[in-house]
């Protein structure tokens, strides 16, 4: 435009003076000739640099179509691929269930004290506990706990309730959950351990190693909230400093039963359409799952039924036998009472042990009622524990028996008692805060015991999720490159239409792999897209080794270096599939 609208003046000026065959205008004035012819040639060399431009970008435009088609041909022949699992993958080494996984090195030689937790540790329980907790802890809130003393709702509210259930609000002012709450059942495909609940906005949220929302992981009750829903609420999947402060962690292994509980709640005040605070309905069920457990009323009940929910396990014996026999010291530090454990590991072991035999041999102090984690940083004293009268005594501890039982107590007395330096001390527990975290900011060794792992890796096992993780890395790959190699500005029809099936594919398979391990939120360690989750970064943090059971330790020698792998990228435990395997077949 700008050679044309140059060349204007100079057209007038052909039109109004002639040129001479000489090429000398009539009025003898050469340098306006010469400036004329100038602004012609400088004119045609803009027309040459436009055409080279013209064949440039028609050129660059075949190279980009030919992007787009070598990455085409790429996914065609990966597609033919998915129709048959590779033999390379089927070959591809599998991971040990029982396994031991380092993330701090640790060598067995240098521990001479073993520490366990009960509850999930040294106890194993079926899955029937958890509608046991969840039922209790239910019962407990429609008959004890009171709406209005936690003002979940206003006066409003409490009048729109009292319609709905039908009664007097003289009844209701007995400060009880509506009697259809005793309705609800637990639902074990819906929670995994490692949510987190927003005591704010009322959700359940998965979040990743970085504090990111999963695309798939966030509940309102038991409704699973779309991505747009996500970004109005928190503005973006990512969760800031602020916003962390309202999180609340679910991560020991009673979090199923409240978890559950939390969204059936929730989801009962939204579908009868009544305001309530999100901040007390959790505190709500927490006070209640709290009770169930201070109160005795689970322990009791898992006593009264121990082949319904305690798991007989020779192997605890036969490991606890082996490092008595190699000279470890022992201890158990639960914050359970000494007549519960006392049942189920004479419940757990009696098949293994002689009639004369008693577990508490095993071990060289036992300490219940230790209330975890305040014992890490307290100073209370220890009590000695009346087992037949079920008193404790006033007497000073300052030191331990072994046929005694002692209640309460502090890290600090303990270590003061026994002489036990940290580092040769290693502590087994299920709940990454309340057992480990205390213990390894002290200096213990820390191993978290996670009974889901040993299925879940089952599950990684297995060449079907091995395949669709395959499938879903391909589809990544190319759609990355596919991004990388078009240009906003030159996306065509054919670009588009490849990106959305790639999209489509990847989608697929990330569904795929989720089902696999739960419906809701899928795996415990990972996402959706095969990141680390947050109960994953928590493990990173708190505990130098992990396993299923402690028992699993019997396939290692007390002597062995565990050593964290030099390359690890995700947990030691998981498999990155290469799309390798797809090509060349």
């Amino acid at each position: 435009m700008a050679s044309f609208r140059r060349l204007l003046p100079l057209c007038s000026s052909l039109r109004r003076r002639g040129f001479s065959s000489s090429g000398i205008h009539g009025d003898g004035v050469l340098g306006a000739n010469i400036r004329g012819y100038s602004g012609i040639a400088s004119s045609k060399q803009t027309v040459s640099k436009f055409e080279e431009g013209l064949e440039r970008a028609k050129a660059d435009n075949l190279e980009v179509n030919d992007d787009i088609d070598k990455i085409r041909r790429e996914f065609d022949a990966a597609k033919q691929s998915f129709l048959k699992i590779p033999e390379a993958l089927k070959a591809m080494p599998k991971t040990n269930p029982e396994g031991i996984y380092v993330n701090k090195g640790i060598r067995l030689d240098l521990i001479q004290v073993y520490g366990f937790d009960y509850d999930f540790t040294l106890a194993h329980y079926s899955a029937d506990l958890q509608s046991l907790i969840y039922d209790l802890a239910k019962e407990h809130m429609v008959n004890e706990v009171s709406i209005c003393g936690s003002y979940v709702v206003d006066v409003f509210v409490v009048l729109q309730i009292v319609m709905l259930m039908n009664c007097y609000v003289l009844d209701f002012l007995q400060f009880r959950y509506p009697e259809v709450c005793m309705g609800f059942k637990y639902d074990p495909s819906f929670p995994i351990r490692g949510l987190y609940y927003d005591k704010q906005n009322g959700c359940l949220l998965k979040l990743d190693f970085f504090g990111s929302i999963e695309q798939d992981g966030c509940f309102y009750g038991r409704r699973q909230l779309r991505e747009k829903e996500i970004n109005e609420i928190y503005g973006t999947r990512h969760i800031g400093r602020d916003q962390a402060r309202k999180l609340v962690g679910l991560m020991d292994f009673f979090c199923f039963s409240e978890a559950c509980l939390i969204a059936d709640i929730v989801q009962y005040f939204v579908d009868a359409k009544l305001e309530f605070d999100a901040c007390y309905i959790y505190e709500d069920v927490n006070r209640a799952i709290q009770h169930v457990h201070r109160s005795g009323l689970v322990h009791r009940g898992i006593l009264s039924d121990p082949h319904r929910y305690l798991v007989k396990n020779g192997q605890l014996l036969h490991f606890l036998r082996m490092l008595k026999e190699k000279g470890k010291k022992l201890f158990l530090l639960t914050n359970s009472p000494y007549y519960f454990v006392d049942g189920g590991m004479q419940f757990m072991l009696e098949d293994s042990m002689r009639n004369r035999d008693s577990w508490r041999e095993l071990f060289d102090v036992v300490i219940a009622k230790a209330n975890k984690p305040e014992f890490y940083t307290s100073e209370h004293p220890f009590r000695c524990y009346d087992t037949e009268k079920d008193t404790l005594a006033f007497t000073k501890v300052d030191k331990f028996l072994q046929n005694k039982i002692y209640y309460h107590g502090s890290l600090k007395s303990f270590l003061q008692i026994t002489k036990w330096n940290g580092p040769e001390v290693i502590y087994f527990g299920d709940h990454l805060f309340s057992d480990l975290r205390g213990p390894s900011k002290s200096g213990w060794r820390t191993a978290a015991i996670i009974h889901e792992l040993e299925n879940e890796i089952c599950i990684q096992n297995e060449d079907s999720y091995r395949f669709e993780q395959a499938k879903f890395h391909i589809a990544q790959e190319l759609l990355g490159r596919l991004h990388a190699t078009v240009a906003k500005s030159k996306r065509s029809e054919a670009y588009k239409l490849l990106m959305d099936e790639l999209n489509e594919e990847r989608q697929k398979a990330r569904c795929m792999m989720k089902r696999m391990f739960n419906r809701s939120f899928g795996a415990t360690f990972l996402t959706d897209k095969g990141q680390e989750s947050a109960f994953a970064y928590h493990i990173h943090q708190y505990a130098d080794v992990y396993t299923s059971k402690p028992e699993n330790f019997l396939y290692y020698s007390p002597e062995t270096w565990l050593h964290a792998p030099f390359d690890i990228k995700i947990m030691p435990h998981h498999v990155k599939v290469p799309s390798s395997l797809f090509k060349n077949q």
